[in-house]
């Protein structure tokens, strides 16, 4: 009973952070604000249910489960890296964030 009630909530935590990821990636305006939203609350969403479904199989008597634990450390390991690679592209392809934009249009410059 336990094991169930632990099982879905961190299915709901999970599922409740990815809702919130994928919103960010549609509502934020510009490119860095769309790709740091998805990165942290995606990843906390999809590590929440890997380990919802690491306690269910875990708890059938088979042992620990370790698919659940190689994708976790493979997504926690890769998702920060990628996205740091993202942005860094987007810098050096001369890609302006939205603060630096609207800090040249509070000086008066236009460019903006």
């Amino acid at each position: 009973m336990i094991v169930e009630l632990l099982v879905s909530l961190l299915l709901l935590v999970g599922a409740g952070f990815a809702l919130i990821g994928s919103l960010a990636l549609v509502r934020l305006p510009d490119f860095f604000a769309r790709l740091h939203g998805p990165t942290k609350a995606t990843t906390l969403g999809v590590g929440g249910m890997l380990a919802g479904s690491l306690i269910h199989f875990s708890a059938g008597g088979d042992g620990l489960s370790m698919h659940e634990l190689l994708i976790m450390a493979f997504l926690f390991m890769t998702a920060p890296v990628s996205a740091h690679l993202m942005s860094q592209a987007a810098l050096r392809c001369g890609l302006d964030s939205g603060a630096a934009k609207a800090s040249r249009r509070a000086a008066g410059d236009g460019s903006g």
